[in-house]
């Protein structure tokens, strides 16, 4: 009876780490963005990020941030900024990093 029991615990801790690495939906990423620019308006007039968009820098996916990171969109961000504002949000970025069509050096 024992091993039964670690047994299905094992298969649950399994099964809960499957669904934590698992790559988001569509709709959680449509959402993540949605989040992410509300919250991080003012950087595009030039302000520094708030606490709410540091927040929301640390705790997005970045493979839903970077999937919409086209040629034509990239053009317009300057990369030092860009990895500048993540890492002052206390977000690490390997470097180089690649964000979509966006290289950071």
């Amino acid at each position: 009876m024992k091993n039964c029991c670690s047994l299905v615990i094992v298969l649950i801790l399994m099964t809960m780490l499957a669904m934590a690495s698992a790559a988001p939906s569509a709709a959680r990423c449509k959402k993540e963005r949605t989040l992410a620019i509300k919250a991080c308006n003012s950087v595009l007039y030039g302000r520094l990020p708030s606490p709410s968009c540091c927040l929301r820098i640390r705790v997005s996916r970045m493979s839903c941030i970077c999937s919409v990171v086209t040629p034509k969109l990239a053009a317009l961000i300057d990369p030092n900024r860009f990895a500048k504002l993540i890492e002052g949000c206390g977000r690490r970025l390997p470097h180089p990093f690649q964000c979509g069509s966006l290289t950071i050096p």
